[in-house]
């Protein structure tokens, strides 16, 4: 890997045979393992502008429709996130002479409040080519990381770390877009700076702003994409037409009535699932259904791919295929092909439903033939969650081969968020194409799929909670470990659910002091389980008022699922209380709440007692409040699969229902007061 210093260049054909296709990763850490930002990307001309709206790509516009850019979203490190987008060189238009990589921060936060922050431009079997931290980070909350840029018909990267006080808007300025600065006055009476980026042009279409989290009562930014830097009264001239968007088709998520008499008349399907009996024949029709819908749904099959170096391209997908391997033929579950101008890239694919794990021999077996014939990919697929530092199956690669093939692996939950994302929140190209998703989608939740993500706790949970039970499991048991495992990859499955039915990110939280290995964190976690008998995880959902922090007591058999609600230092106390009663307005009664004071335990109470009396909320020798903790309990779930009675499920019910019913009642609390004068808010009665 080349390790790059600010301003230093190199090019990619220096670096890599292959560097058409990249992976350009951005990544942060904090102390507390919630710190974030969102990444862009600008496609600029020769004159360093960008041509029209569709050249911004961020959270809400995700992916070019030549398959150049595609950001594939965040994924969890030990201590933060990592950004990655898939840039396809050989895709990107003629005339665009830069792609610039970016990222902004948001509700005021700065990228000083962040470590570690690094760009890495990785080719498509995953190996990084390059690298470079950005070490002078302050108050800055806007960031260009580096850039992409052409040199005749070669592809070279420098690294910029250009940061902006002024944040997304003055970075979007130095590239020709408009930004109008005015005061404003919000309907509670704030004045505030309120930027707004404005395109000149008629049909400039308004990209949504960098999201607020819950509370910040800040001006929102309004960014649309211009060409050029005339006044809106006189619109820039065009050579052509601008590049719009394609309108986009999501389904509702609530079903129109059915025309059924009753409830025994079941709907046809495209892809039937009651029939099937063996694991055989559910891995069969299991790959069979989702890569034909991958090679139907350009928007799918992409978004799976993108991240394996997969080109943006005409896709074929095939099922069963016989390639020769020593004296007996292999038959791989799938293969997918890729076709862009000329070249082909192909992936071998494994599948396994159920509880079936993959087998490494199986898999070496692939690599092996993939290495031979020139492929790019094998891509493993099964109800399995794979972890940083923790592989599911163990391969070796021939160093002697000058052709190197990257194993991936995807689990049957991240194909479910990616099919929800689409049609649920960001649509697909047409109706049918949104139909197919929905079809893909019943079948893959239907009990008899075998395709449910990850759904069982391991041999080791049962030994291990009556190892705690009966105060028996030794410090070092090696099962507590894999217990963690298990835990850790429960709530990355959580997240990818809870992320796809809301249509926002839903990260887990990893807290460990920076430059902790995956292992030496979950070595400790394991010994915290076996003295303390609980199992703690945090998940970060964009919006929320904080991390929401979710505990598996595996002595009392209870679940704990909690938020913290910071209090500012210059807040009345009694103030405090009050407003938080009033947030919780439609709350459950048995929610717990504590307030949080330093150094000591505070008063606690559910809100059906403290709604009356929301002064017994404040601590009486008059310490300073700095928060409010809200929890609900539940009973744990005993066996460990995903049945009803199971702790899996029990997980499952115990999140929703408290982003339901309690994060989900702080949000719309504090959009509502947001709109209201202080005045009214601190006149308004207290529910009672």
């Amino acid at each position: 890997m080349r390790e790059l210093s600010k301003g230093a260049n190199v090019g990619l054909a220096e670096l890599s045979d292959d560097a058409g296709s990249v992976i350009a990763s951005l990544s942060w850490s904090s102390n507390t393992g919630d710190g974030d930002a969102d990444v862009s990307v600008l496609l600029l001309d020769a004159n360093g502008k960008v041509r029209s709206d569709a050249d911004f790509f961020y959270y809400n516009n995700p992916a070019a429709d030549d398959g150049s850019v595609h950001l594939l979203g965040k994924t969890p490190t030990d201590s933060g996130s990592e950004d990655r987008i898939s840039l396809d060189l050989t895709a990107v238009p003629a005339d665009v002479d830069r792609l610039v990589v970016a990222a902004s921060r948001y509700g005021g936060s700065r990228f000083g409040e962040l470590d570690d922050l690094r760009m890495t431009v990785a080719d498509r079997t995953g190996e990084v080519l390059l690298g470079f931290s950005i070490v002078d980070a302050g108050v800055e909350s806007a960031f260009i990381f580096g850039e992409l840029y052409r040199r005749g018909t070669e592809w070279k990267y420098r690294a910029i770390g250009q940061g902006y006080e002024t944040g997304l808007a003055g970075l979007a300025t130095d590239f020709g877009i408009d930004v109008d600065d005015e005061g404003e006055h919000d309907e509670g009476g704030h004045e505030e700076a309120a930027e707004e980026i404005t395109a000149p042009a008629p049909s400039a279409q308004a990209v949504p702003p960098p999201r607020q989290p819950a509370g910040d009562a800040t001006a929102a930014t309004t960014v649309a994409v211009a060409v050029g830097t005339d006044t809106a009264a006189t619109p820039p001239k065009r050579t052509r037409g601008p590049r719009t968007a394609k309108k986009k088709v999501t389904l509702p998520a609530q079903a129109k009535k059915t025309l059924a008499e009753n409830d025994t008349w079941r709907s046809a399907r495209l892809f039937p699932a009651p029939s099937l009996k063996s694991d055989k024949e559910r891995e069969v029709r299991a790959t069979s259904v989702l890569l034909s819908v991958m090679a139907q749904v350009p928007e799918f099959g992409r978004r799976l791919t993108a991240a394996f170096g997969a080109p943006a391209g005409r896709m074929e997908t095939f099922t069963e295929v016989s390639l020769p391997h020593g004296d007996t033929p292999k038959r791989p579950d799938g293969v997918i092909r890729v076709e862009r101008a000329g070249k082909l890239w192909t992936a071998l694919v494994e599948t396994k439903t159920n509880g079936n794990g993959l087998k490494s021999e199986q898999v070496q077996n692939y690599m092996d033939i993939a290495a031979r014939r020139g492929y790019e990919a094998v891509i493993t697929l099964s109800n399995d969650v794979a972890l940083e530092g923790s592989p599911l199956v163990d391969v070796k690669t021939d160093g002697r081969r000058k052709h190197k093939v990257a194993l991936w692996h995807l689990s049957w939950a991240e194909v479910t968020h990616q099919a929800h994302m689409l049609i649920r929140h960001e649509g697909v190209g047409n109706a049918a194409h949104a139909w197919l998703l929905q079809e893909l989608l019943h079948y893959l939740q239907h009990e008899n799929s075998g395709c449910h993500g990850f759904q069982n706790m391991g041999a080791s949970w049962v030994p291990v909670r009556n190892g705690i039970d009966t105060e028996t499991l030794g410090q070092d048991d090696p099962r507590a470990v894999e217990v963690v495992e298990s835990w850790e990859r429960l709530i990355r499955q959580v997240c990818l659910r809870l992320g796809g039915q809301l249509g926002q990110k839903a990260l887990p939280v990893q807290r460990a002091p920076r430059g902790t290995t995956p292992q030496s964190r979950r070595a400790a976690l394991a010994a915290q389980l076996c003295e303390e008998g609980r199992l703690t995880a945090g998940l970060r959902v964009d919006g929320s008022p904080g991390v929401i922090t979710i505990t598996a007591d595996l002595r009392t058999g209870k679940l704990r699922t909690s938020v913290e609600i910071p209090v500012p230092e210059s807040a009345y106390p009694l103030t405090s209380a009050k407003r938080l009663m009033r947030r919780l307005a439609e709350a459950p009664a048995d929610l717990h709440v504590e307030t949080l004071v330093e150094g000591h335990s505070g008063p606690r109470g559910t809100l059906e007692r403290l709604r009356p009396e929301p002064g017994d909320m404040l601590p009486k020798d008059g310490s300073r409040i700095a928060g409010f903790r809200l929890s609900l309990f539940k009973s744990m779930g005993g066996s460990r699969g995903n049945a009803e009675s199971g702790f899996i499920r029990s997980v499952d019910d115990a999140v929703d229902r408290f982003h339901a019913h309690v994060v989900a009642h702080l949000q719309e609390a504090e959009r509502r007061t947001s709109r209201r004068s202080p005045e009214q808010v601190s006149d308004a009665p207290v529910p009672v």
